[in-house]
């Protein structure tokens, strides 16, 4: 299928220079950065979320973390829930099923992102379909997220994530 044409005209009509790499077929972004030989961290997934009142947003956390929804939640004070993937595909029709791009400005929604992306000095995002990734270097990644908003609000998995100690 090759880059979104959404995504690939967004990126040109901003003037954010890119580069597009492809790996084996993937179904997540954390198996694309391995496909790939790219560190998991450098790797942006996004995350489609709702709130209560059907409003949308795309938070995009590095694809070795896991969303603290409650912490993102209590930031934007809003309540917020998962979007089906189904749901979320109706907003991105010119990508693949499940290969959503980390680049919501492309499609006119809202976008969050960890801080902690910023710490990386190329960041990678699925490019619309399941073979292809596009590479930003930060201070590319840092223009097309300047009007967004941010925080933290990921976190690391560990073997015992969201269990409780005695």
């Amino acid at each position: 299928m090759g880059i979104a044409i959404s995504v690939s005209e967004y990126l040109n009509h901003h003037h954010i220079p890119f580069r597009v790499v492809s790996h084996p077929y993937s179904e997540s972004a954390l198996q694309s950065a391995i496909g790939a030989g790219i560190p998991q961290q450098q790797v942006a997934k996004a995350v489609m979320l709702q709130d209560h009142q059907g409003r949308h947003l795309m938070a995009v956390i590095p694809a070795d973390r896991r969303l603290r929804l409650k912490r993102l939640g209590e930031l934007l004070d809003r309540d917020l829930s998962l979007m089906s993937e189904v749901e979320a595909s109706q907003t991105f029709p010119d990508c693949q099923f499940g290969a959503l791009p980390a680049l919501g400005q492309a499609y006119h929604v809202p976008v969050v992102f960890d801080e902690v992306l910023q710490d990386q000095q190329q960041i990678f995002f699925e490019a619309g379909d399941h073979q292809l990734l596009v590479q930003l270097s930060q201070r590319d990644f840092g223009r097309v997220m300047a009007e967004d908003r941010h925080g933290r609000f990921s976190v690391q998995p560990t073997l015992d994530y969201g269990q409780r100690r005695l």
